[in-house]
């Protein structure tokens, strides 16, 4: 953490690290609990009798838990990013133009490496790549 910064911004910064550990905690844990939760679902499926209306409802609910740990996945790489800039003395910057990222912002989303305006670029960016069937990474 930069120390030139003065006293109340490396409180801030401070109380978002915090954050930022809990947060990755909590996501971390929530993995590992859908984990479990798998596994024993997929070893009551395949021990019991099949009926191809559970697989389907199955299959649907492994589709919306693997969107959702996508997102819990980008989420955690931004964390850790976020951690990182912390670290270099960076945070509250964006990793795109290097303009500082709104107080209210951070303090609403501890792992924001985009300015707003950056985000909504990157996904209109993204969902054209997505119309064109080009990859659709907002790297």
């Amino acid at each position: 953490m930069d120390s030139t910064l003065p006293l109340s911004e490396q409180s801030f910064v401070q109380k978002q690290r915090d954050r930022l550990i809990q947060l990755r905690r909590q996501l971390l844990s929530a993995a590992r609990n859908e984990q479990s939760e798998e596994s024993a679902i997929n070893a009551t499926s395949v021990a019991g009798a099949r009926e191809f209306e559970d697989d389907a409802q199955r299959l649907a609910l492994l589709d919306l838990d693997g969107a959702a740990a996508a997102r819990s996945q980008q989420r955690l790489m931004q964390i850790e990013r976020a951690l990182q800039k912390i670290t270099d003395g960076t945070y509250g910057l964006s990793d795109v133009s290097g303009k500082a990222i709104p107080r209210e912002r951070l303090e609403a989303t501890p792992e924001s490496i985009y300015t707003l305006a950056e985000v909504k670029a990157l996904g209109a960016t993204s969902r054209r790549r997505g119309k064109d069937g080009a990859n659709q990474s907002p790297r």
